[in-house]
């Protein structure tokens, strides 16, 4: 099935109330993010104060959208010990908080009893889910999106039955 999926920030830019972030693997291998992967684990570290370095413009669409108030959650499933991967994205997610994200963890060992969806998503305003594919390695293969009423309903379900179990990325320790 052939489909014409918006960019992320087009999405975004429509939503109006809420916009929801599923993440289930425990590695990404997304090109995008190779060169900042090798960077820190030769051991750079981003801060808040070097914001310059690497602030961007998913990070300014995010923002813009809470500026309207819409809230963005983010939560995030993973196996313990953390993968190296996770290691890298949890040492990053201050960037996320900083954009106006609510992010939380939630360990695979807590959600046994969780029906959660085989694919990473986004859904927006209840109304179009953006689901994204990886191969098995972790290498981005494409999105698609949905708009049936009865899955985005089992969708949001199962997001708020992992956002009320997972742990603020405050509190979250491994």
């Amino acid at each position: 099935m052939s489909q014409t999926v918006p960019p992320f920030a087009d999405l975004l830019a429509n939503c109006r109330h809420s916009a929801i972030h599923l993440e289930t693997r425990d590695a990404y291998g997304v090109e995008n993010e190779d060169e900042d992967f090798a960077a820190w684990r030769g051991g750079h570290r981003h801060t808040p104060e070097n914001r310059d370095e690497w602030w961007n413009d998913f990070h300014s669409s995010v923002a813009e959208a809470v500026d309207r108030g819409v809230r963005v959650r983010r939560a995030r499933v993973v196996s313990e010990p953390l993968s190296e991967y996770i290691r890298y994205e949890r040492s990053c997610t201050f960037q996320n908080v900083l954009a106006g994200e609510d992010v939380r963890w939630l360990p695979r060992r807590m959600a046994s009893d969780l029906l959660i969806p085989g694919n990473d998503l986004w859904l927006f305003d209840q109304d179009l889910i953006r689901f994204g594919l990886f191969s098995g390695d972790g290498a981005f293969v494409g999105h698609t999106l949905s708009e049936d009423p009865d899955l985005i309903k089992s969708i949001s379900e199962s997001f708020e039955s992992i956002w009320n179990r997972a742990l603020p990325h405050d509190r979250y320790t491994t």
